[in-house]
């Protein structure tokens, strides 16, 4: 994206003055639950990604399964999943899907497409797999928001 039309001219391999190079400083809105939902949902899961067992936790999200801007997609563990920053975005964007049942379904496209190790190992195989769940029952997803979210999925699949 160009900050203005300028932008657009600079040639693939040119240096940069130090004019082009500088920042722009830009307003954001943020959630104010975030950081609780975040850890909670962390904690839950034990700081660990719910579809590949990553447990760096700089590389963990909350992942909504209704959306936050949802009338249900509450800031509650129930509410949320912990995933890695790959299958968080895979999630959001409809790569991949999570069953009522805790399976984790792969886009045909996808499973289809040969590209490299990540996109194998990463997606592919994930496909069929059961995702973890936290220990204690009252933190698992709740199955209504998975059943809406899996329907949003399969629209897509």
């Amino acid at each position: 994206m160009a900050l203005d039309q300028a932008q657009l001219f600079i040639p693939h391999n040119a240096e940069l003055d130090t004019d082009q190079r500088r920042y722009v400083e830009r307003l954001t809105r943020q959630r104010l639950h975030q950081p609780v939902f975040r850890e909670r949902v962390l904690q839950a899961y034990e700081k660990s990604c719910a579809i590949c067992h990553l447990r760096h936790v700089q590389l963990l999200d909350a992942a909504h399964i209704l959306r936050d801007s949802h009338p249900q997609g509450i800031p509650a563990v129930s509410n949320g999943l912990s995933l890695c920053k790959i299958h968080h975005a895979a999630y959001d964007k409809n790569v991949l899907g999570i069953r009522p049942d805790h399976v984790i379904e792969v886009r045909r496209d996808i499973l289809e497409e040969i590209d490299g190790p990540m996109l194998r190992h990463g997606l592919q195989e994930m496909n069929g797999l059961s995702m973890t769940l936290p220990r204690s029952r009252r933190d698992w997803p709740d199955p209504q928001a998975l059943e809406e979210r899996y329907g949003e999925f399969r629209l897509t699949a």
